[in-house]
């Protein structure tokens, strides 16, 4: 199954840069998504072993990260369907064949058992994804292109510079010849400490640069802002969370060679200042697509530090994974639907947006309340888990510290987001003929009623799912 689905996919990459109509193009990024959710349910009811020499395989975090990715790529290739016919001015060759190439590269990811394996896809997100955030060919959205490259190419970079240090931990007589997950956990004792130190801090870095971590995030608001809300979406939903999964990967080899309590400080210290950085930012933002940035900036945060606790944490850390990954892709398609309508993303431009996409409008409003943790949206309980970890383990000052940065931020993303959505939009710029269409709002009404539905009810499969996912990296029930 999994050789044959990412030849499917690569296969369906080219052939939408060899196809000649624009408009009929975006179909394969449905026959990619179809393709992609089918695979994945069937890895998930018939398991595979482990291919290629155990260098991919389906393990628990990965499937958490890959359902997620899936999920939400099946919603934006029904969204690009009216998305793209509405951009029919712009050559959407690079853009459709560029997406069903990241969807095999992230499929890669969440496979990958080999550290290797593991950088040389991350690398490939980065290639995919950097052509496409040029899609509105302007000065900006060329910046913003070219920042997004250099700045992910020098964490790859730093990354690469980190598996290599894992490779030095284990060449003496008794390490492992692999960088194959299984070999570094079973020789994890034996391992060099001081070099696993050095590979951690390094791969943190590198692959942190990929999550947008902060003060590792300076690509993020000028992607994001230039972006099409489609790969918006991606980026903030996907792309960052199987950048997390490398980071998973190397924690549990970390961890497992004596050095966890080094990486959870780490990646506590990281997480907070992440989180502290999005709310001092977030405040009277003008650009609403750049606030989403540092919305995303806060939740690779609340993951980073989720993570780092421990215990319970670690499963609230997978569960957010999910809600997140959904959130974000109601808030971005949203946000990419009330910019078509007003042709601009300006706070002092967009007002009355309820009133002018009556489904768009009340959506990202709603999308706001779900990502900031409001109850009963699904993100207010996985943050709920990531918290109950901090102050069941004694991290009084980490819980404290979490609770005051979600509530600044819920204030500062609230006061740009009531400004876009209420009121009338008399003085804002003519209408620009974009209407909400089942096409274009039907995919991120349907990614918030799977956030609602997840808040109200998580299915004992999926909770099992995300404490097996914790077992793995050392994280309780």
């Amino acid at each position: 199954m999994v050789p044959f689905l990412l030849l499917l996919l690569l296969g369906l990459a080219a052939a939408a840069f060899s196809w000649p109509d624009n408009r009929s193009r975006p179909w394969l990024l449905l026959v990619g998504a179809a393709a992609h959710s089918a695979g994945m349910a069937e890895l998930w009811l018939h398991p595979e072993p482990p291919l290629f020499g155990g260098y991919l395989f389906l393990d628990a975090p990965g499937k958490v990260v890959l359902a997620t990715v899936s999920a939400l790529f099946l919603a934006t290739a029904v969204y690009s369907q009216g998305y793209l016919r509405h951009r029919h001015d712009k050559d959407n060759r690079v853009f459709v064949s560029g997406l069903l190439g990241l969807l095999a590269a992230m499929t890669v990811v969440g496979l990958a058992q080999h550290l290797g394996v593991l950088w040389v896809a991350i690398e490939l997100t980065t290639l995919s994804t950097a052509p496409l955030i040029y899609f509105n060919r302007n000065a900006r959205s060329l910046e913003a292109a070219w920042k997004y490259l250099l700045v992910s190419s020098l964490g790859i970079a730093l990354a690469l510079l980190g598996t290599f240090f894992v490779a030095l931990s284990g060449a003496g007589p008794d390490g492992p010849r692999s960088l194959l997950l299984s070999s570094l956990l079973q020789a994890g004792p034996g391992l060099s400490k001081p070099w696993v130190r050095a590979a951690f801090v390094f791969l943190l870095v590198g692959y942190g640069t990929k999550m947008g971590l902060a003060p590792l995030h300076s690509w993020k608001p000028d992607a994001y802002g230039e972006a099409p809300g489609i790969l918006g979406a991606l980026l903030a939903g996907a792309v960052t969370n199987v950048a997390f999964l490398a980071l998973v990967r190397v924690f549990q080899v970390t961890r497992a060679a004596g050095e966890g309590g080094f990486a959870c400080d780490a990646l506590v210290g990281l997480g907070l200042l992440s989180m502290a950085l999005a709310a001092v930012f977030m405040a009277g933002q003008r650009d609403f697509k750049r606030m989403l940035a540092y919305s995303s900036v806060e939740h690779m945060g609340i993951l980073a530090v989720g993570l780092g606790l421990g215990g319970g944490a670690v499963a609230g850390a997978f569960y957010h994974v999910v809600n997140n990954g959904l959130a974000k892709g109601v808030l971005f398609l949203a946000a990419g639907n009330i910019h078509r309508g007003y042709g601009s993303k300006r706070v002092e431009d967009v007002r009355g947006a309820a009133r002018r996409l009556p489904v768009s409008g009340p959506l990202f409003l709603a999308g706001f309340l779900a990502v900031t943790g409001t109850p009963p949206f699904s993100p207010f309980w996985s943050e709920f888990v990531i918290l109950n970890g901090a102050l069941g383990s004694g991290r009084w000052a980490v819980g404290g510290l979490f609770l005051l940065f979600l509530a600044v931020v819920f204030v500062g993303m609230g006061a740009t987001v009531l400004k876009v959505v209420q009121g009338d939009d008399r003085g804002a710029p003519e209408r620009t003929g974009f209407r909400d269409s089942w096409l274009t709002a039907g995919p991120p009404l349907a990614l918030l009623l799977a956030v609602l539905a997840l808040g109200l009810w998580l299915p004992s499969p999926l909770a099992s799912l995300f404490r097996s996912a914790a077992a793995l990296v050392g994280g309780g029930s």
